[in-house]
């Protein structure tokens, strides 16, 4: 039986009906396209939300123009209607998926923050499907580039923009104002980790650096990351790792303004300047949520161990609060890879021996960076937790392969930071003698 003329009036998850549900006529029409239509569909392989509003039901069904198929039970005979549509539509609906690939990568390249792409480009994809056919040339990456630059400049606002115009908003901001007490209410201490946890961080640090690909599915699978998170709740802990200047972490404010010259540590910002460090300039990401949804989002967030969205990430910041006690001028008794491996990247550094081996008048580093010399395990660990925090945004995890290069960049960052304002210092002292 073909893709375009099924028996509608059986329901498959159930007996026969009279009717059929509209949406599982379009569910049906769906499937039989397969794979191909993958950047139009769900994780379940059902048409997003926004491919339903923006493609099927204007472009294809019209159910304007067929008031027929608008009804939300559809006669065995118009479900085969509708169905058929779908399928008559598949060469255009699969060229713009391809289309869509092709639109989001030239947004990237472009680092074009505006909206949602499926909301934006959707409707355009299947503008170039229908006149173009599918993208299959040189060409078409240009194509692709004219047209998210015409929209990007028809659109007149980012998505920073937006998010700015609604924490200002005395409506909105009340609403979620309630939303973040909500969030903060529920929060909950996390539960004890399995007794392995241990064992399991000492095996993952030792293979990082090497050949071998850590191993972290196990710490995931235990909740290891959101359990070593319950000791922040402890008086001064947050503090002692550099993320809050307060005894304990407090809940955020909702914010409206940032400065990326004086933004607070991690856990003291507001909801806005967290938004503001990762989407503003250029740090801006491809996020393909709303304004909206990003709020909501990065709400929730604020309440989660470690204040972060996913236990992938919290396992990272538990590994690299582990492997930065590498950083602190005592001696570990049982170092792993990833700790001898943080300790000789920064014990190479000429200023970090100065400063740790000769008395302060002496070492010829500046009293700032001296200070940040004997506080790097908190530098450290706020530019870690930046990082992640990032990623989470953009959608992007951290796999075990990326592990290591996300540990040890993040103090190979510190380090490039510290350089640079040493040069800067010890430039501004030499003009002074001049």
């Amino acid at each position: 039986m073909s893709p375009s003329t099924p028996s509608p009036s059986v329901d498959p998850d159930g007996p026969a009906t009279k009717t059929v549900p509209r949406m599982t006529a379009i569910w049906r029409g769906w499937a039989a396209l397969g794979e191909a239509v993958a950047p139009l569909s769900n994780g379940t392989g059902r048409p997003l939300a926004r491919t339903v509003k923006l493609l099927l039901d204007p472009l294809v069904i019209r159910p304007v123009q067929n008031p027929h198929l608008a009804g939300f039970a559809l006669t065995p005979d118009t479900a085969g209607e509708l169905v058929a549509r779908i399928a008559d539509a598949d060469d255009t609906l699969i060229a713009t998926a391809q289309w869509f690939l092709v639109l989001k990568s030239a947004r990237r390249a472009l680092r074009i923050t505006d909206g949602n792409p499926q909301e934006k480009y959707f409707q355009r994809c299947f503008e170039l499907a229908r006149t173009l056919g599918a993208p299959d040339n040189a060409s078409s990456e240009q194509t692709a580039m004219d047209a998210v630059l015409e929209i990007a400049q028809a659109g007149g606002e980012s998505l920073m923009a937006r998010i700015r115009e609604i924490v200002q908003d005395p409506a909105e901001a009340d609403q979620l104002h309630g939303e973040l007490v909500s969030a903060w209410h529920s929060r909950r201490r996390p539960e004890e980790t399995r007794a392995d946890a241990e064992t399991l961080t000492v095996e993952v640090l030792n293979t990082c650096g090497t050949d071998a690909t850590p191993d972290v599915d196990g710490l995931v699978d235990a909740r290891a990351g959101s359990a070593a998170a319950s000791t922040l709740d402890d008086p001064d802990a947050a503090r002692m790792l550099g993320l809050t200047v307060l005894e304990l972490p407090a809940m955020p404010e909702l914010g409206a303004t940032a400065s990326k010259r004086a933004l607070p540590r991690p856990f003291d910002r507001s909801v806005f300047e967290r938004l503001f460090a990762v989407l503003s300039g250029s740090s801006a990401s491809d996020v393909d949520l709303d304004a909206d949804e990003v709020l909501a989002d990065e709400i929730l967030r604020t309440a989660q161990p470690w204040e972060l969205a996913d236990e992938q990430s919290r396992v990272v910041m538990l590994l690299g609060a582990e492997a930065s006690r590498a950083l602190e001028p005592v001696d570990l008794l049982r170092p792993t890879t990833a700790h001898r491996l943080l300790r000789g990247r920064w014990e190479r550094e000429a200023y970090v021996r100065r400063v740790r081996r000769l008395p302060a008048d002496t070492s010829g580093v500046p009293a700032a960076i001296r200070d940040d010399v004997h506080a790097v395990r908190e530098s450290y660990l706020r530019r870690l937790w930046v990082r992640l925090h990032g990623r989470e945004l953009r959608g992007v995890q951290t796999p075990g392969g990326e592990l290591w290069d996300t540990l040890d960049g993040s103090l190979r960052s510190v380090v490039m930071d510290q350089r640079h304002r040493l040069k800067l210092a010890i430039g501004r002292s030499a003009e002074g003698a001049a």
